[in-house]
């Protein structure tokens, strides 16, 4: 099937970067779009140019409504519109502007996982999201932590994370409790001034509606009315899971984030994060999201970074010959005693 669809100059931010969008709906719906001077020309399958028509008309309809996604928010939208036939960009964008009440920017998710993941925690009242580095994990409980309080449906946000070093001894940091523990927290800081205005941000931390606290403190509390974040939970010891997954009370939610592969407590068998998964697995109340390196929503080379890394450590190299049978890297014997080096044959005369 052929078609064409017109073409406003409302709707060339819908192309992207270097016709990125386009060429993205021609990989993922299998199509082939032109673009002329008045006209975008589709190509392919039936099924597959409706698709990309109804795409069109909902940025039309979106841009006449003043809903403006930037395009990392599109490009993310397009993927999951392409990727799942019932999604459409006119519902995204409507789901995602009810939960943005009250923020600076549109809270929307920009992959299938992370869809997932934000209903889980409309959904359930324990969310644990598990994955790696840039996957919006994070962001997004934040995001649904500030919708759910501008919405009244709870009365605070609390942050937690352990305080464990990331392989680096940072000494005794000056200052009051609060500056000691602000720098091990400040990605979620961040998230949060990203989301809302600096002097609001401020006004609810000194007024502690939000709250910033290390997982030590947490011991012996009961939390109400709360939307609770521990981030960096793969440091965390068994004992100390339980114990935070514990101080849940009534009317609140808990989002608790990680990923396994960045570990940093002496002993990685021992982390809190992964007791939990296989401890909680089919709990009723508690929904595990994991999150993979298609899910990475900073810098494209992150993507490719945490791929790489997957993919194992390159196999250690063969010692040189005269090496490895009973000696060390540094020549010294098993026994810790230095090795003396064998003198030179004498040539022949």
């Amino acid at each position: 099937m052929k078609t064409a669809l017109e073409i406003t100059p409302n709707l060339e931010p819908l192309f992207g970067t270097r016709d990125e969008n386009l060429r993205l709906m021609e990989d993922k719906l299998g199509v082939r779009i032109d673009l002329r001077s008045d006209a975008v020309h589709v190509q392919g399958p039936e099924e597959s140019v409706m698709r990309v028509r109804g795409i069109f008309e909902d940025f039309e309809a979106l841009r006449k409504q003043g809903i403006h996604p930037h395009n990392g928010e599109l490009n993310g939208m397009l993927r999951m519109v392409t990727a799942d036939p019932a999604a459409t960009l006119k519902g995204l964008a409507d789901s995602g502007k009810q939960r943005s009440a009250g923020v600076k920017r549109m809270v929307q998710p920009r992959s299938i996982n992370q869809k997932k993941y934000v209903e889980a925690i409309e959904a359930n009242d324990m969310t644990f999201g598990v994955g790696p580095a840039g996957t919006g994990k994070n962001y997004l409980a934040v995001a649904m932590a500030v919708s759910a309080m501008n919405a009244k449906k709870v009365s605070r946000i609390v942050l937690v994370r352990p305080a464990v070093e990331a392989g680096e001894k940072l000494g005794f940091l000056p200052g009051s409790l609060q500056e000691k523990v602000d720098p091990y927290l400040r990605p979620l800081y961040d998230a949060l001034y990203d989301l809302l205005e600096p002097e609001k941000v401020d006004k609810m931390l000194e007024k502690n509606v939000i709250e910033v606290a290390p997982l030590a403190f947490m011991r012996g509390r009961t939390l109400n009315d709360a939307f609770i974040i521990m981030d960096e939970a793969q440091n965390t010891t068994t004992e100390q899971m339980k114990m935070f997954l514990t101080r849940l009370g009534n009317n609140s939610k808990a989002v608790i984030t990680g990923d396994i592969t960045q570990i940093d407590l002496p002993n990685p068998r021992k982390s809190g994060l992964v007791d939990a998964i296989n401890v909680l697995d089919g709990v009723e109340g508690i929904a595990f999201c994991h999150f993979e390196d298609g899910d990475v929503v900073r810098h494209a080379l992150v993507q490719r970074i945490v791929r790489a890394y997957e993919a194992g450590k390159p196999q250690q190299q063969e010692l040189p010959l005269g090496l490895g049978d009973g000696l060390d890297m540094g020549g010294r014997n098993m026994d810790g005693r230095e090795s003396r080096p064998t003198p030179p044959m004498a040539k022949p005369q």
